[in-house]
């Protein structure tokens, strides 16, 4: 299937990660995982794309510097994926988290209810 604003690339390590752009160009998301190849990388995405409606965020304080954050960690409590930059305030996060979330809520339309299925 092919994601609109998802970009798989590989890192100097030879591993990858993906990327989501909106609309406009700007990257909202990263993938903290790394994954051997393009393709696991964009089944990835697929797995995130399906728990969309679910996921969580949890926003923190920058450690270095000014800003917020969002993470969404996952079950083992490694993060799943992030916001790709710091916001200056907090609400400003929280509203980037809920655009990435219907980002996420765009790729999956059309898609049937029960996650895995029809794929």
């Amino acid at each position: 299937m092919r994601w609109e604003g998802l970009q798989a690339e590989r890192g100097a390590g030879g591993r990858y990660r993906w990327q989501l752009k909106a609309p406009n160009g700007r990257v909202v998301a990263i993938s903290p995982p790394v994954y051997e190849t393009s393709a696991e990388a964009e089944r990835g995405f697929a797995e995130l794309v399906a728990v969309g409606p679910v996921l969580v965020a949890r926003i923190t304080h920058v450690r270095e510097g000014l800003g917020w954050v969002w993470v969404v960690p996952g079950p083992r409590g490694n993060p799943l994926v992030r916001s790709h930059r710091a916001y200056e305030r907090y609400a400003t996060c929280q509203s980037a988290f809920r655009r990435f979330v219907a980002l996420l809520a765009k790729q999956g339309e059309g898609w049937p209810t029960e996650p895995g299925a029809g794929r």
